[in-house]
């Protein structure tokens, strides 16, 4: 039986300085076979089942948050990711938010607002589909949309986005420090599975409403988003805020290394259901003893 826990730590990037994305193998399978496919949908199974029990002490507890942000290239599966590993979760206790094209009004705001007012509440795991590193992955490919963002000419310099990064590490370690524990993963499908998965998508009806035009011109500019990819995780890797670059060739074993980066993550924090006091033991006593109580009428 294959067991999840601590799969994820081969791909856990805590200080990137010396990352290269190039080295980062998209087929890797860790030390599973192709053949192991069924026996990562148990394992994925019995994952999902632990993830209900702790994301459960979680919204009791109420003291936690927990950000998970996923970033990549189209068709890399993050949809299917999320949809699978958080299978199992109390839709009361969790928030997906996905982020587009910024809106006008959030271009009337700092880059990093609409991301901000989407945070989760103490108790709640919240899923960034996309996040504030946008603006250092597409702005930096097309700096026409930097320009577009209203932001004072002067302050945009050579330096802008060894600036965005200073400004997002003291972002993220704002957030640990206030007990929301940031995980980030890139899920890392090279460039002839993308195509592969356009093809797929083009080719069955049931996959058409995926595919859009934009994909392919995003394609044309493959080299340059690696190129901005690896840097950004050079640049904010954190011990608090870690990456997890994820081999994201096979669905089965990137969703499997995703389910295991979530749950060693809950599994560090301490979670267990409130302790109920002793006055108010006697009181759900007294309670279980009006309700068992025979004479109890109706009114």
């Amino acid at each position: 039986m294959i067991k999840i826990k601590g799969l994820a730590k081969p791909y856990r990037i805590t200080s990137g300085s010396h990352f290269q994305l190039s080295k980062q193998d998209p087929g890797d399978t860790g030390k599973f076979d192709k053949k192991d496919k069924k026996a990562a949908e148990e394992a994925l199974s019995e994952s999902i089942l632990h993830l209900e029990d702790l994301q459960d002490k979680l919204y009791a507890q109420d003291r936690w948050a927990v950000l998970l942000i996923f970033q990549a290239m189209d068709a890399a599966g993050k949809d299917g990711a999320i949809k699978h590993v958080m299978s199992g979760v109390n839709p009361q206790g969790c928030q997906v938010f996905s982020f587009k094209a910024p809106s006008a009004e959030d271009l009337d705001h700092d880059y990093l607002w609409r991301c901000m007012r989407c945070l989760p509440e103490r108790g709640r795991i919240g899923i960034f589909n996309r996040s504030y590193y946008e603006e250092t992955l597409v702005v930096r490919v097309h700096p026409e949309f930097l320009a577009s963002q209203r932001i004072p000419s002067g302050l945009i310099t050579k330096n802008v986005w060894k600036e965005r990064f200073e400004d997002i590490r003291a972002f993220e370690r704002y957030l640990t420090r206030n007990g929301i524990v940031v995980r980030k993963f890139f899920l890392n499908v090279s460039k002839k599975e993308q195509k592969k998965r356009f093809l797929e998508r083009l080719e069955r009806p049931d996959k058409n409403w995926k595919f859009s035009s934009a994909d392919l011109n995003e394609r044309m500019h493959w080299n340059s988003y690696m190129d901005a990819y690896e840097d950004m995780i050079r640049n904010t890797a954190t011990k608090y805020a870690p990456w997890y670059v994820i081999p994201a060739d096979n669905k089965w074993f990137t969703r499997l290394v995703v389910a295991s980066a979530v749950t060693d993550a809950l599994d560090t924090m301490g979670l267990h259901y409130p302790e109920v006091g002793k006055k108010q033991l006697e009181q759900l006593e007294k309670a279980k003893a009006s309700l068992l109580n025979k004479r109890e009428t109706e009114g």
